[in-house]
């Protein structure tokens, strides 16, 4: 491109000089515009558009058994109290849900990604959306299709092919914390105030979710699946995953590929797993269960439950609104589970269902994602926007009245220690919780403390993003950019919540309301996931009543998230994840060529 283009080229700085008019970007450009308008009076459209943002969403999930694909599209409105920028989802619509095909397996360690590719493109061809259409989501690999070899970079290729800003996601925290969105659990703990625990079990792995009024504050997950042994019609086992078989030997089988098995022995392998799950929700699980059952730490202590819900494909069997049986374990492990309940084996009513099996890709779908404020700064948007896989960085330190700029960057330094990173090697999102009067005194002193514990990023005249859940962003940028002068390019948005171990990605800036798309998103691969996120079971004990608890010592290691999400209604739902642990991977994937064009969709820019 002529420096003579550049100099024409229409860019957001164009929108601070006049009103913003209704118009269309042909090629790159380095912001997008909102057009849809749901007033009566045109005259008022541009108001409602600086306050009312519409994104579309996809949601798709690879899972052990299942793959199925949501497309949604999201409404987001300004919350108008207390002079606050934020902006909450205030209506979802699912656009299109594809069937749920099974998953496609060549063998034992690989996904067939040619016939993966061919489940997504037909979702896409049949919603009529266009991959160009996307404005965010996620694909989310679940359960057993995450340990596959050619997991990492399906995941990648889905999620470049699917839309511009469709992350990759994986993880059993994520998962869990997806699942409780989608089922509704989560809206229904804050419409009633009550604390519920959402079990999300699916072919492979069963997801726990702890909320409470709405807020997700701790998840874990177990090797509880229904499809982890499948028989075909001559009841012969064609699939034995390996978490499968040492089921069968808890159940006294030693069973390999290619035995004859009765039903009634499958029976009794989906009676030890239903103990086993009744084991963990009531907090009696054994040594054992923890080193072969366990894939994350359990939650301490679930507390005082109002209820329990369940969604997953098994969920449907607890319900009874399913009764086809697909020759694996599902519909024994299901009913078996309902059993239990029925007999009051874990004493917490059972609230009514919500979605089942299609409650995390719903969640992948619809609540993945969140907007800045509308009080951003952005020096340069075409060189900060857009942004893919920035990793967090939290500035965990609370601020006081009266900030010291000395532990700023001391509390920046240990986070970088803490995430194994070295600071000014990698662009990475700062985020920081903002509580106080947001005078010129304390903002100063925080824009000052940053900038000491970023040496080499200013050396380097790195990027620097920064994300805050406080209307700060504006005054904060301007401080960065005019006050101290920095030479690289600087970004702040508030209005979004993030943690440690959290990797976003970030959109163009949408015109007129001045706000950020942020997809929120955990990449987690590896080869066992057991592997992630958990402490020595030697760090837990029984109690007297039965109930393992850990020691007092260990208790920073738990697993609660924290990614903030809406439900509808002016309310963030934060919840506390301070992973014990590090990713320890590389976010720059390298496709094989065979997963590339097997997975050719949907035609990356439209006819």
């Amino acid at each position: 491109m002529s420096s003579e283009d550049i100099k024409n080229k229409h860019s957001v700085q164009d929108h601070q000089y006049g009103a913003d008019t209704y118009h269309t970007h042909d090629g790159e450009a380095d912001h997008d515009h909102d057009h849809d308008f749901a007033g009566d009076d045109p005259s008022q459209e541009s108001l409602w558009r600086q306050d009312n943002v519409i994104l579309h969403s996809v949601g798709i999930d690879v899972g052990s058994s299942g793959t199925q694909v949501v497309f949604s599209r999201i409404h987001l409105r300004r919350i108008a109290e207390d002079l606050s920028s934020r902006y909450t989802v205030v209506e979802r619509t699912a656009l299109y849900q594809s069937p749920i095909s099974l998953t496609p397996y060549l063998n034992d360690s690989l996904m067939d990604a040619k016939a993966l590719g061919a489940i997504i493109d037909k979702a896409y061809q049949e919603s009529g959306l266009h991959p160009d259409e996307i404005d965010a989501g996620a694909v989310i690999l679940t359960g057993e299709a995450l340990r596959r070899e050619n997991s990492e970079s399906i995941a990648a290729v889905l999620a470049e092919q699917g839309g511009e800003f469709v992350c990759a996601t994986a993880g059993h925290h994520m998962e869990a914390m997806l699942a409780v969105y989608g089922s509704g659990a989560a809206k229904r703990s804050y419409d009633e105030k009550h604390r519920i625990l959402n079990i999300d079990i699916g072919g492979g792995t069963t997801k726990l979710g702890l909320v409470q009024n709405g807020e997700l504050v701790a998840t874990a997950a177990v090797h509880l699946g229904g499809r982890l042994m499948v028989v075909n019609e001559k009841n012969v086992l064609t699939r034995l995953d390996p978490a499968g078989a040492y089921l069968a030997k808890q159940a006294g089988y030693d069973w390999k590929l290619g035995d004859q098995v009765t039903r009634q022995d499958l029976a009794k392998v989906a009676q030890w797993m239903a103990d086993a799950l009744v084991r963990i929700l009531t907090q009696k699980f054994t040594r054992e269960d923890l080193s072969n059952l366990y894939l994350t730490d359990p939650v301490d202590d679930w507390g005082q439950l109002d209820g329990i819900m369940f969604s997953g494909g098994v969920g449907e069997y607890v319900y009874r609104r399913e009764m086809r049986d697909f020759g694996d374990l599902g519909k024994l492990f299901g009913e078996a589970v309902r059993q239990r309940l029925d007999q009051n084996a874990v004493p917490v009513p059972l609230l009514p269902a919500g979605e089942c099996i299609r409650a995390t890709v719903l969640g992948a779908s619809e609540y993945s994602v969140q907007l800045s404020g509308n009080t951003t700064f952005i020096s340069e948007p075409a060189a900060l926007l857009p942004r893919k896989n920035l990793q967090v960085i939290p500035l965990n330190l609370e601020l006081k009245e009266a900030i010291d700029p000395v532990e700023i960057a001391e509390a920046l330094g240990k986070s970088f220690r803490r995430h194994d990173l070295v600071e000014g090697a990698q662009d990475v999102a700062i985020s920081l919780r903002w509580l106080g009067a947001p005078s010129f005194t304390r903002l100063h002193a925080l824009s000052q403390g940053i900038l000491n514990g970023l040496p080499e990023t200013l050396k380097q005249q790195r990027h620097l993003y920064i994300v805050t859940d406080g209307d700060i962003a504006h005054n904060l940028g301007h401080l960065f950019k005019e006050d101290a002068r920095v030479k690289c390019e600087v970004l702040v948005i508030d209005g979004v919540t993030l943690w440690g171990f959290d990797f976003v990605d970030l959109g163009r800036i949408r015109m007129p309301s001045w706000t950020v798309p942020v997809t929120v998103k955990s990449l987690v691969f590896n080869e066992d996931p057991r592997a992630h996120g958990k402490s020595d079971p030697g760090e837990w004990h029984a109690h007297e009543d039965g109930k393992m608890h850990r020691h007092d010592h260990a208790k920073a290691h738990s697993h609660g998230h924290g990614h903030s999400h809406d439900h509808g209604h002016s309310h963030g739902h934060s919840h506390d994840h301070s992973h014990g642990h590090t990713h320890g991977h590389d976010h720059d994937h390298g496709h094989s060529h065979d997963t590339q064009h097997a997975l050719n969709l949907a035609h990356k820019a439209k006819p």
